[in-house]
Order: structure tokens, then C-alpha cells, then sequence
């Protein structure tokens, strides 16, 4: 694996939120009802577990955009559901929200963040947890390459070498030459072979 370079400049993590949204909204396409008990990269999880903890994450991107402010427990769904069209719609929600150009704080408990920070660490989760769900139905879609490397890039302010047990196992070697959706899900503790 080659290492990640320069983190591009905090400014421009909101521009990697559109595409990683694109991406995961066209995996999320191919989700039929037979594909939700299927298991998935994400150890202990199936497809319908990690839609709907992806669509808790995109209820939190919306909040931090539209309110300035995230909180600690997720808006609840409708467990009877369809989990890929709940995604679908709080996607579409999410994009109707889209900022504005402004850069703010973004309020997390006792914590603060950029809203560009927020925005880089939502566009890493959605365009990783859209390669676990490609992954699970079998349509193996790599994260498209240019997003791969920015995020990638970005990837060890996120998501250290150290301290990321449990939510993230240790990287995984994958040759030089690797393309870079594989370089990025390598560095997150995930095979791509």
C-alpha cells in the first residue's frame, strides 16, 4: 500500500461529500429485500444493519448542516421499513440541505468540529460503507478513483494508526499498484481480495 500523501486542505473536504453520497446512493439502487439478511465487511453486521447505521449517519450530517449541531442519539425509523429507500429519502433530504459555502462549528455534545471536518468524516463513512454494501450484494463496485485518493488522503486524520480498535481493524497490506479504492478500505481494516 502506498502511504496516504498530503491531506488536502480542510476547505475542500465539503466538495467529497457529493460523490461519496452519489456513489453509496447507486449502491444502494441494486438493494432488493432478499439482499438484507446478507453479512457484510463490517463484522456482526448484515445489509439491513449497516443501512440503516448509514442512515443514521446521513440524519446526522443533515442535523450538523441545518441546525449546527449533532446529537448523541439517532432519529428513530421505522424498523418495518424498507432500510434502502428510508436511505434513499434521507439522502435526497441531505442534499436539499446542502450548505451554503459556510464554514461554521458544528456542535457535538461537549465537542466541536468544522462543519468541513463533519462533511470529510460523512463523505469517508458513506463512500466505505457503500463499498462494504457493493461488497455484500456482490456487485464488488470499487469507490470511484478520484474520491478514493482524496479520502484516502484525508483517512489518517479521521482514522488513525493507533487507537482505532474496535470500530476499525488494522490495515491490511494490498501491493503498490493497487488501485485506490483498495488502498483506502486496506488502510480502514478491510479486505478488498
Amino acid at each position: 500500500m502506498t502511504g496516504p500523501g498530503p491531506a488536502p486542505v480542510l476547505a475542500a473536504w465539503p466538495g467529497l461529500l457529493e460523490p461519496a453520497l452519489g456513489y453509496a446512493l447507486a449502491v444502494v439502487q441494486a438493494i432488493t429485500p432478499e439482499v438484507l439478511p446478507r453479512p457484510t465487511p463490517c463484522q456482526g453486521w448484515d445489509v439491513r444493519m449497516l443501512l440503516r447505521h448509514a442512515s443514521e449517519s446521513l440524519v446526522a450530517l443533515h442535523e450538523g448542516i441545518d441546525a449546527g449541531r449533532v446529537g448523541l442519539r439517532p432519529a428513530p425509523d421505522d424498523p418495518a421499513g424498507d432500510p434502502a429507500q428510508i436511505f434513499r429519502d434521507r439522502a435526497g433530504r441531505l442534499l436539499a440541505a446542502w450548505p451554503d459555502g459556510r464554514e461554521e462549528i458544528i456542535a457535538i455534545a461537549d465537542r466541536q468540529l468544522t462543519l468541513g471536518a463533519l462533511i470529510g468524516v460523512g463523505a469517508l463513512e458513506l463512500a466505505v460503507h457503500g463499498w462494504d454494501l457493493s461488497r455484500a450484494c456482490g456487485d464488488r463496485a470499487p469507490i470511484p478513483g478520484t474520491l478514493a485518493t482524496c479520502l484516502l488522503d484525508i483517512s489518517p486524520l479521521l482514522v488513525p494508526r493507533t487507537g482505532r480498535h474496535p470500530l476499525f481493524g488494522p490495515p491490511v497490506t494490498v501491493p503498490p499498484q493497487a488501485i485506490p479504492s483498495d488502498q483506502l478500505v486496506a488502510y480502514l481494516g478491510r479486505d478488498p481480495g
